[in-house]
């Protein structure tokens, strides 16, 4: 099994990871949301730990990165010394799976990561869906009304920021950020991804999807 520990405290991952190894667990470490997110988006893990006082990113925070983001199934569960009810409520509303309070018996971790494993992914995360497209981010498959529609590589990642939004506009630096990044393409580029996308999703279809704001960015129409 493998299991990724996150936890900003090095002892208290020793320990657990010590602890697993005796039970035939292999464990990764992370000590912070970024760096948990980076390893999740890179490998592929059987349950994950989660604490939720930590730098840079929390552990609510992040779950919910892993979850909506990354679309991560990954059974998670909530380590922490965090006791209050509105703790616990945030923790499943961002997508944790179960919770257990520090302090805590080891036994009792082994047994609930056990039982976290053996019901395998969830799988209830992964496909968006708005009027009659659907995209599947693990897949890379995208409908429109069921029939398939090849797009590339930049053009599905639009359309997945789109989708995510929809019907809200997503601005013209917000689409260059999150598929470019840093790397800033020619002035050019993102209006002809953006045509391709167009011409892609309403091929042979009466009613158009995509609708360009101008001088606002981008959206999707029911």
């Amino acid at each position: 099994m493998q299991v990724l520990i996150v936890e900003d405290n090095p002892k208290i991952s020793e320990t657990i990871a010590d602890y697993l190894e005796l039970e035939g667990m292999e464990s990764d470490f992370a000590f912070h949301g970024e760096a948990a997110l980076a390893l999740v988006a890179e490998n592929h893990y059987d349950v994950i730990i989660m604490d939720i006082m930590m730098p840079r990113t929390d552990g609510i925070t992040t779950v919910y990165k892993l979850r909506q983001e990354l679309f991560c199934n990954t059974p998670i569960l909530f380590l922490t010394a965090k006791d209050g009810l509105d703790s616990k409520v945030a923790a499943f509303n961002a997508g944790g799976d179960d919770y257990l309070l520090k302090p805590f018996a080891m036994e009792e971790l082994t047994l609930r990561l056990r039982a976290l494993a053996s019901r395998g992914p969830r799988q209830d995360l992964g496909t968006l869906n708005y009027a009659d497209i659907t995209l599947n981010p693990q897949t890379e498959e995208v409908t429109r009304a069921g029939q398939p529609i090849k797009l590339s590589r930049i053009q599905f990642k639009i359309l997945q920021l789109l989708m995510r939004h929809a019907p809200a506009i997503v601005s013209r630096q917000e689409v260059i950020e999150t598929v470019w990044g840093d790397d800033v393409p020619p002035s050019d580029a993102l209006r002809s991804h953006v045509y391709g996308l167009r011409s892609a999703l309403d091929k042979d279809f009466d009613t158009s999807r995509l609708e360009t704001i101008h001088g606002k960015g981008y959206r999707l129409k029911g």
